[in-house]
């Protein structure tokens, strides 16, 4: 997942889809269900031929949506996120409380696999303080 910065250039006319996925790291298939499921904020220029054409503000939209997403939001959450952006001023508190619920049960995702982080950090300790002693035998073994 590549961070779409505003100092990135794009040609005024905009990339491709190919271009798109390669700009922000997800698939060319994700781009189109994006487009699909209503994720998206603006509509997709196309070309002439009908070819998509995405723009910079397409591109971090996208990777607000692979951020939301890869922090566990569901897809309704980020499509009533971007309904409520779509929709213009007026609802920002509405948003705000999305995140925050977001935010909220992420960091209790994370306090909790911190948790797990220090259970397995000890047991490296353990395990590592063992071998060096030399008296690895029995950390671990299923009683017969």
């Amino acid at each position: 997942m590549l961070e779409i910065k505003p100092e990135t250039v794009l040609p005024a006319e905009g990339v491709t889809i190919a271009e798109a996925a390669e700009r922000t790291g997800v698939s060319v298939h994700t781009l189109r269900y994006y487009e699909r499921a209503g994720l998206v904020v603006t509509p997709i220029d196309r070309t002439p031929g009908g070819r998509r054409r995405y723009h910079h503000r397409d591109l971090r939209w996208i990777d607000i949506c692979t951020r939301l997403r890869a922090t566990g939001m569901p897809i309704r959450s980020i499509r009533r996120y971007a309904e409520l952006v779509m929709a213009g001023d007026g609802n920002e508190a509405e948003r705000l409380a999305l995140l925050e619920a977001h935010q909220a049960g992420t960091a209790a995702r994370l306090a909790e696999l911190r948790t797990h982080l220090d259970r397995i950090d000890h047991k490296v300790a353990t395990y590592r303080a063992r071998l060096a002693e030399g008296r690895a035998e029995g950390l671990w073994t299923p009683n017969p």
